[in-house]
């Protein structure tokens, strides 16, 4: 039986409220809040790392130096980028363009353009200008649906640009604390707002299914705490956390707490992070970012019956394995799931009555054994290794012979300080 829904893409929102006091948070951009949350991280059903999953890139992590660079401003396409200033002040000048960039656009969200800010948008522009530019082309592709399900939930859609942070809106990203997908969820959260994470299938990498659990815990953050920067800052640290700052600070803004010792650094600087996203993103052309078209997120559904593999229908129907991938990402195994009668495959779109007349010639896939669970992580991922009591960076370094300055390249990591729990990338 066919169902196919042609660029389909929004889900049935029908969804309840959870209570607060169980939410946790992602940890995309500042992996270091995983390990003080509200409520302890279920244990694990499966913690294997299929190799189809990507580390976070380097630059999510990087804090920019106190401060804007003075030759931070918007330029034409063309013009020369400005070299990064080593005062670390904010000049006037790049005060008033920031100033007036900002004044020129209406932001659906709080946006403040103080040093902070200053410093996070001239990194973005100069620093990594070539990688965010990465970010905002892969976003462009996936762009309308998100801003569909947040108007769904009523959410302002310049917080599409909190993706930004957190992945680049990668759906493969894995981070050390093992958050993963565009919006970054941990196990527990993502399961909490209904995404199915087993060993053959990972919602949290769809980026349907994932934004539209990111709508609902940005909504749910927002009821709690009233503002966005708050929200925003909740959905870092953990709303447990932002709430017993407020408290003891006796403070009703997040740039009350943020000067004070009872937030972590990486959440002082997410706030200020997703606002300069936001103003470069909004104004790409002022800061000289090309806008090539990309392709929307698109596609048609396909149901299949059986377990069916990527290679094999690409074989037969001649459907490219890199589409297929592209399309399916929450599919751990490149194979639909042998669990579910009526798994609905995402196809290009025009290919759907094609698939259907060759689909009962696509050999059923008979996926190996599962693993015993002491032996999981050892099986499936030989090219992670999970952090134990007692380990050290040295400790690892000798023990599968790697160089400990390839071992902190592999991993990007500037210092030697590594906790239980977290995975390592020990090969390529």
């Amino acid at each position: 039986m066919l169902s196919v829904r042609p660029g389909a893409f929004l889900l049935p929102i029908c969804f309840a409220l959870l209570p607060l006091g169980v939410l946790q948070p992602s940890t995309g951009w500042a992996q270091s809040a995983a390990l003080d949350q509200t409520v302890a991280e279920p244990q694990q059903e499966e913690d294997d790392v299929d190799a189809n999953l990507v580390p976070l890139e380097p630059e999510l992590t990087v804090v920019p130096p106190d401060g804007a660079a003075a030759d931070d401003k918007p330029h034409n396409p063309g013009d020369a980028i400005g070299q990064a200033s080593t005062s670390g002040e904010t000049s006037p000048e790049a005060a008033d363009v920031a100033q007036s960039t900002a004044a020129a656009t209406a932001y659906n969200i709080p946006v403040v353009i103080d040093p902070t800010v200053q410093s996070h948008i001239h990194f973005f522009n100069t620093s990594i200008r070539s990688r965010f530019e990465q970010w905002l082309t892969r976003l462009s592709r996936y762009r309308p649906l998100v801003e569909n399900i947040f108007a769904e939930f009523n959410l302002p859609s310049d917080l599409v640009y909190l993706s930004l942070v957190e992945s680049g809106f990668n759906p493969y990203a894995y981070s050390r604390a093992k958050a993963t997908g565009p919006w970054q969820f941990m196990k527990g959260t993502g399961k909490l707002y209904g995404l199915r994470i087993d060993h053959y299938v990972d919602e949290r990498r769809d980026p349907i299914k994932s934004t539209v659990a990111a709508a609902r815990y940005l909504r749910d953050l927002y009821d709690l705490f009233g503002t966005w920067p708050l929200a925003m800052a909740a959905y870092n640290a953990g709303e447990g956390k932002v709430m017993r700052a407020l408290h003891k600070a006796q403070a009703e803004t997040f740039w009350d707490i943020s000067k004070t010792k009872l937030i972590r650094r990486e959440t002082k600087q997410y706030v200020p992070r997703i606002m300069a996203a936001t103003v470069i993103a909004r104004n790409p052309d002022q800061y000289g970012f090309s806008q090539e078209p990309v392709a929307p997120h698109q596609f048609e559904e396909v149901v299949v019956t059986r377990p069916l593999h990527f290679r094999a229908i690409a074989n037969t129907t001649g459907i490219p394995y890199e589409e297929l991938r592209l399309l399916n990402p929450e599919l751990r195994r490149d194979a639909t799931p042998p669990d579910d009668s009526a798994y609905h495959l995402k196809v290009p779109v025009g290919t759907s009555a094609k698939v259907l007349q060759l689909l009962d010639r696509v050999p059923t896939y008979k996926f190996p054994p599962l693993p015993a669970k002491s032996r999981q992580v050892k099986t499936d991922t030989s090219r992670w290794y999970k952090v134990r009591v007692g380990d050290t960076l040295e400790k690892v370094s000798k023990r599968f012979r790697i160089p400990l300055k390839t071992l902190k390249a592999r991993n990007n990591l500037s210092g030697s300080i590594i906790r239980p729990g977290e995975f390592l990338i020990i090969a390529h």
